[in-house]
């Protein structure tokens, strides 16, 4: 294959481009007459040096560029990889003569998602015995058992089921009565569901920074941030981190403010002992695919409020009276979760520990290679993170996006931290006070494969072998 890739640079560019068409790899080495190599021309070359009115019978020595890229026979795996980027794909191997003697390339075929459901548990046997029981829709068996069992799970009394972990936020709110007029106060760091939520109910959202150590809401700035018009207080567990349940919670007893805890990201995470869900008025949760446990689409409310579980059934129902079907006396919605889903969610459900504790050692095998470049979230007093996906910061001599580029060009799917919210032209507003640390955290964080399987957990540790390779050097 080597003979395939050289060229004499005494030949004309028309044959280098002969040479670059048979090998199907995109470049060929220009050698000498006694196979020293002289350089590296691509077909970009050729091409760059066609629009400069250069002609196909000049000779190939002309172009050859003086800054090239090559290998030494003695050279590792790791070292070679490390010479490999989005625009040099492969380069020639040359001995102590520098006669071209071999080529490397590195070719990714296997790709690795951000996130992958497990569903190797009861999921298919639940899900074919809702489907032949008929009851596929809104009602059915398994709808009650995942909301018993999950609101048990979340330390709470009562569950309520939804269609996703956003409308999930949205019936939390309204069944709180917040409406026009009223503030909500929420984290700066945060997706986008859970501002927009505030807005659908007519709120005005008041935009907080977070702490540098949790990356959540900081408790200070809240108060800082109260008004006569503050009805409630959205508090994010954010990427598997426990806010400061204990401050806040306080906040919330001296001013009689309503707490809501957006627990998309954090299913059995715990606050001295406690599930997140469990402190605040209403606990909400999303069953998306890339979360802990899935429904595919989905969500729940959790409260110890026997008044406000009633309240957010009807709600949800449509706002039907559950003594008189088909008699409304007040205006609902269509946020309920199908018997199919429920299905899903409850064998999910039944393997949650094994999926926390899966999830955990993935991030325990990066961390053993990655501690040097990146930093790990924190493990703080009081506060028992659970690992949703690994999130990590870069060094600050680093660039993140090119981070995120070179692990794509792996086969590595990493996802940089979410926008702060007042960087975008509609939040803005909302948004009156300074926010150092959500910029800080947001543009320096990435979020790295995680699974419940840990599948392919080797494969991706020998990938990032080469990028702690290119950065550690």
């Amino acid at each position: 294959m080597i003979g395939e890739l050289l060229c004499n640079a005494n030949k004309s560019l028309l044959e280098a481009m002969k040479v670059i068409n048979h090998n199907a790899k995109g470049a060929c080495f220009a050698i000498d007459d006694s196979n020293k190599l002289l350089g590296i021309v691509t077909d970009g070359d050729i091409r760059r040096a066609l629009l400069s009115d250069i002609e196909l019978s000049e000779k190939i020595h002309k172009i050859i560029s003086k800054n090239f890229v090559y290998g030494k026979v003695d050279e590792d795996y790791s070292r070679l990889s490390s010479k490999l980027s989005n625009k040099i794909s492969i380069i020639p191997i040359v001995d102590e003569n520098f006669e071209v003697v071999d080529f490397f390339e590195f070719k990714q075929t296997s790709h690795y998602p951000v996130a992958i459901p497990n569903l190797n548990g009861n999921e298919f046997k639940y899900l074919s015995d809702a489907f032949l029981s008929s009851w596929i829709s809104s009602k059915g068996k398994y709808i009650d058992a995942f909301e018993s069992k999950f609101s048990s799970f979340s330390d709470c009394e009562f569950g309520v089921s939804v269609s996703n972990g956003t409308v999930a936020l949205h019936l939390a709110l309204i069944s709180l009565g917040i409406g026009k007029g009223d503030e909500v106060i929420i984290p700066n760091l945060t997706f986008a569901a859970t501002i927009n939520a505030v807005l659908h109910c007519g709120a005005k959202p008041v935009i907080v920074d977070i702490e540098e150590e949790s990356w959540t809401i900081d408790p200070k700035l809240i108060e800082q941030s109260l008004s006569p018009n503050t009805k409630a207080i959205i508090v994010v567990h954010l990427y598997g981190q426990p806010c400061d349940m204990d401050s806040i919670m306080k906040i919330s007893n001296k001013y009689n403010i309503k707490i809501i805890e957006d627990c998309a990201e954090a299913h059995g995470a715990k606050y001295s002992g406690r599930k997140v869900g469990s402190f605040g008025d209403i606990g909400c949760f999303s069953f998306y695919g890339n979360k802990v446990i899935t429904t595919g689409e989905g969500g729940m409310c959790t409260t110890n409020n026997e008044m406000l579980y009633h309240k957010m059934r009807k709600l949800r129902d449509h706002g039907m009276s559950s003594e008189r079907r088909y008699w409304h006396d007040i205006v609902g919605y269509n946020y309920r979760l199908t018997n199919l889903q429920a299905s899903i969610g409850l064998a999910q459900l039944e393997r949650i520990d094994e999926i926390l504790k899966n999830r955990k050692n993935y991030e325990e095998a990066y961390y053993s290679k990655l501690q040097n470049i990146f930093i790990f979230q924190t493990n703080l007093k009081y506060r028992n993170r659970i690992t949703w996906l690994v999130s990590v910061l870069v060094n600050k001599n680093m660039n993140r996006d090119e981070i995120i580029n070179n692990l794509s060009e792996l086969g590595i799917d990493a996802r940089p931290f979410f926008y702060p919210l007042n960087e975008m032209e509609i939040y803005k507003k909302f948004s009156k006070n300074p926010t150092p640390v959500s910029q800080k955290i947001s543009y320096r964080g990435l979020n790295l494969p995680t699974y419940e399987s840990l599948k392919s957990i080797e494969d991706i540790i020998k990938i990032l072998d080469l990028l702690n390779t290119k950065f550690s050097s």
